[in-house]
């Protein structure tokens, strides 16, 4: 069977090197379970941040249970009205993504004793892949400083109706931006200029501002000085705000790998390249393959791939390299004709049995792997910083069925 094995030495080492962020530049960090959510490690990161943030009901109520004792955000784009009461009932913070959101559920999240944020939309587009750009035009994501002068009248946070958030002012107690995917400190820099430009005005009434996640903080080339300083910077100019990031991809950025066995090799094609047909499948178990896209890296027998053709982008690395020799391209066992993770390059031809890992496996894969085509689930298992690796979780046909009616 395949399966996820995440590397808790290497887990610790990305949670240390964001605690020294923590540490240095006075601010708070969340890990941000939507890339990362193996609840069995929460511990350890309780250990290192300041607590995780949420997307929604359920994942909210996986960090109060699993994390307790530490911060709880949350944030979507639209909260519905029946999972208000047991959603603040787990939280700390609570992030709308409208003003229409805060007149309907703010007092009722300010009467429970949560703190209650506004996410901001500075309009500062960086992301490179359009699907992960939240400032893109049109984007359903945060409030734009026009949006937000047309509901509230500006800086004075008045209310325009009879909502429950009238009697607020202001309303909300902190801004919260995120514009970043897998980028570093002169993006942020470009970001963060244009939110003090939109938003800045209002920071004196605010608690807390949030910049969000996508930090590339824990790669080996991210400018954690850099970082450093540009937060300590923003809160000598803004000594009373809590700043906090929420990074996702950092805390278990290369810390876990995707086992996979090579079911058979069918001949070249007319390009030269064999199909590898293996037991684990891009659109089931790596989602991101196809949705960033991008080509892992990848190592069989102890040799690295070498990605062969121009197309993608190789997470991790920089620029892409052609191979020599055995030329094969990766294909899972669904029935979908793009169900292809990439064509790589080896030094001697690849066997049935060979087992292929795949790296950086630990984020965005576990969290949206699915059962199409009723592939099984892979196992779930950390190697220990002993060496010993432990299984956390076996899945099975009851796991499959059990969705779907």
């Amino acid at each position: 069977m395949p399966r996820y094995i995440i590397d808790e030495a290497k887990l610790e080492a990305n949670l240390q090197v964001l605690a020294l962020v923590r540490e240095r530049a006075g601010v708070k960090i969340l890990l941000a379970q939507k890339a990362f959510s193996c609840f069995k490690l929460y511990p350890l990161v309780a250990k290192y941040l300041d607590g995780a943030t949420a997307s929604g009901l359920f994942e909210a109520r996986l960090a109060h249970e699993e994390m307790p004792g530490k911060e709880n955000h949350v944030f979507a784009p639209a909260f519905r009205a029946e999972d208000m009461p047991e959603l603040l009932a787990v939280v700390n913070h609570i992030v709308f993504n409208s003003p229409r959101q805060v007149e309907k559920f703010g007092a009722m999240a300010r009467a429970a004793g949560v703190s209650v944020g506004l996410r901001v939309n500075p309009e500062v587009s960086v992301a490179t892949t359009p699907a992960y750009d939240p400032c893109r035009a049109g984007s359903r994501l945060g409030v734009t400083r026009e949006g937000l002068d047309a509901a509230w009248g500006g800086s004075q946070f008045t209310a325009t109706d009879d909502s429950d958030a009238i009697n607020c002012v202001p309303p909300i107690d902190g801004l919260h931006f995120h514009c970043l995917c897998e980028q570093g400190v002169e993006e942020l820099r470009k970001v963060l200029a244009g939110f003090e430009g939109k938003f800045g005005d209002l920071l004196p009434q605010m608690k807390w501002v949030n910049f969000g996640g996508g930090h590339h903080i824990t790669r080996a080339d991210y400018d954690v000085d850099g970082l450093v300083e540009l937060l300590l910077d923003f809160r000598r100019r803004y000594p009373y705000l809590t700043v906090y990031l929420e990074p996702g991809e950092a805390i278990a950025f290369d810390a876990g790998t995707l086992e996979a066995t090579v079911l058979e090799i069918q001949p070249p094609g007319a390009d030269g390249v064999s199909n590898a047909i293996l037991d684990v499948s891009a659109a089931c178990h790596m989602p991101d393959v196809l949705e960033m896209p991008y080509t892992p890296r990848v190592v069989v027998n102890g040799e690295r791939g070498k990605v062969k053709g121009e197309g993608g982008m190789v997470k991790g690395e920089r620029g892409k390299v052609k191979g020599e020799g055995f030329a094969c391209r990766f294909g899972g066992p669904t029935c979908l004709a793009g169900d292809v993770i990439g064509t790589y390059g080896f030094d001697r031809p690849l066997k049935e049995g060979d087992t292929v890992v795949f790296e950086d496996m630990a984020i965005y894969s576990m969290v949206k792997n699915n059962t199409f085509n009723g592939m099984p689930l892979p196992d779930i298992a950390v190697r220990r910083k002993s060496g010993e690796i432990e299984v956390l979780r076996r899945f099975g046909y009851a796991d499959f069925k059990m969705r779907l009616g």
